[in-house]
């Protein structure tokens, strides 16, 4: 089985991170499945993260379609399912319309995940903007009422690069205990990291719990249900292609003809 986990980050910016990945991958699902790890193009940023870029819905817009985009490549080059691995979800939305194998995403699958269990869900992250996106999902979700809150971190992106870098999480983890603190007093049992990136360093250093919750994983949670999900496909359990109007597909060279004439850029698959 292959699943294509797709990032907002660019490979090679962050070699500690780059190797993080696919040890968490392992670490989740064994050899039952390949992980391919996938970056945004170089050229879209010269910083580390993409920090000052998520931050505008303006340029979410690109982001969105590159992601759903990409889910078309993970089809057609055999893999099982795809996985929009941050926390606002990019794309989610056309990369289901887009194609017939699974899509999971990183923020729907935990904020899910916390319902179905009964547990009221506190955001902890380093990005104060990409709460209003958030909160805009939660809503769409139906999952308004387990929300507990959101903290952002002061200082937070300092923290996240520097951790970036090596993996030093120590100081992260405790500003992230300070926020869940908090977060805990409004009712929240257990905590999502609001971006991708805390998530990966908690989980390398060995953190699942913060403020006295336990931290949702995440990244190793999308993968794991991106694996069940792909699996239940091969079994008949379920069938993502109904004959729906969000779901019914053209023929590939209708797909590929409307591609080069409205797709940014003009690109192909």
């Amino acid at each position: 089985m292959k699943i294509w986990f797709q990032k907002h980050t660019i490979i090679g910016r962050n070699p500690w991170l780059d190797e993080t990945y696919p040890k968490h991958a392992k670490a989740m699902l064994e050899d039952r499945a390949e992980v391919t790890f996938v970056g945004l193009p170089d050229a879209v940023y010269d910083d580390q993260i993409p920090a000052d870029y998520v931050r505008f819905g303006q340029i979410e817009v690109f982001f969105s379609w590159y992601f759903a985009s990409q889910a078309v490549k993970a089809e057609r080059a055999g893999y099982d399912a795809y996985v929009i691995g941050t926390s606002q979800d990019p794309g989610l939305a056309m990369a289901r319309s887009l194609v017939s194998i699974p899509v999971l995403a990183y923020g729907e699958t935990a904020f899910s995940l916390a319902r179905t269990h009964g547990l009221r869900f506190g955001v902890v992250g380093f990005i104060p903007e990409l709460q209003e996106a958030l909160t805009a999902n939660i809503r769409r979700l139906g999952l308004a009422e387990s929300c507990a809150g959101f903290a952002y971190l002061p200082g937070g992106r300092d923290l996240v690069t520097a951790a970036t870098r090596d993996g030093s999480t120590d100081a992260l983890a405790e500003a992230m205990g300070e926020a869940a603190t908090t977060l805990r007093a409004q009712g929240a049992q257990c905590i999502v990291p609001g971006e991708g990136l805390p998530n990966e360093m908690l989980w390398a250093a060995g953190i699942h719990e913060v403020g006295g919750l336990p931290v949702i994983d995440c990244d190793g949670l999308v993968m794991l249900t991106a694996e069940t999900a792909a699996r239940a496909r091969r079994l008949h359990v379920w069938a993502p292609d109904d004959d729906s109007y969000d779901t019914r597909r053209a023929p590939d060279d209708v797909i590929d003809r409307m591609t080069e004439i409205f797709s940014p850029g003009g690109g192909k698959w």
